[in-house]
């Protein structure tokens, strides 16, 4: 049980280091990208993140939908990706918690400071001051909107995950085998990596 909760305590303060790291590089990464641009740009880039969101968030719920039994298969017929999607549903409960929280959560808490921006953009073109009627109605209007996407898209993205997360793994499993074959990155940490090569 100590140990349980020692791995578990562990895992804990490694997301959040990462949540801060990320958080981090992708603020200055949004905070770059909007310096000079015009309010159009600006929700490209909210959409960008609502987007994102939404495709981790689809992968974290694949990741505990997914059966391992359709995978040892793929595996043993060399099916490229198959193993590493073999290691993301063995490895749900941190698949699930990275995807989930850690980026599901930044991309929503930087597509919200985004929006902020792009209608502070809005009224300074408009020559419109805080506080006043169209001030607020476009502020609550492009937030609702952002947020209705951002709900919307999670609630399509986790019914799909679900019907298809067979599918869904294994896309994001030869995605990984490509970066770690093909291109040297490694992803996944995982021992005797010339026998997994697939």
């Amino acid at each position: 049980m100590k140990s349980m909760i020692k791995k578990s305590l562990r895992w804990s303060i490694s997301v959040g280091i990462l949540s801060f790291l990320l958080g981090s590089i992708l603020t200055v990464v949004s905070t770059s990208l909007l310096a000079g641009v015009s309010w159009g740009i600006g929700m490209l880039i909210v959409l960008f993140f609502v987007f994102l969101g939404i495709l981790f968030d689809m992968i974290g719920i694949a990741s505990t939908a997914a059966d391992e039994v359709p995978f040892r298969s793929m595996a043993a017929k060399k099916v490229s990706g198959a193993r590493q999607g073999i290691f993301i549903i063995r490895n749900a409960d941190k698949v699930s918690s990275f995807c989930n929280d850690v980026i599901g959560d930044i991309s929503g808490i930087i597509s919200g400071t985004t929006t902020a921006y792009v209608v502070l953009q809005i009224m300074i073109q408009f020559n419109q001051r805080e506080g006043s009627f169209i001030y607020t109605a476009t502020s609550v209007l492009i937030t609702s909107l952002v947020a209705a996407l951002t709900v919307g898209g999670k609630a399509f993205g986790k019914a799909f995950a679900i019907h298809y997360a067979l599918e869904v793994i294994l896309w994001v499993g030869k995605i990984i085998n490509f970066f770690e074959h093909q291109l040297g990155i490694a992803i996944i940490n995982r021992k005797k990596k010339k026998k997994d090569k697939t």
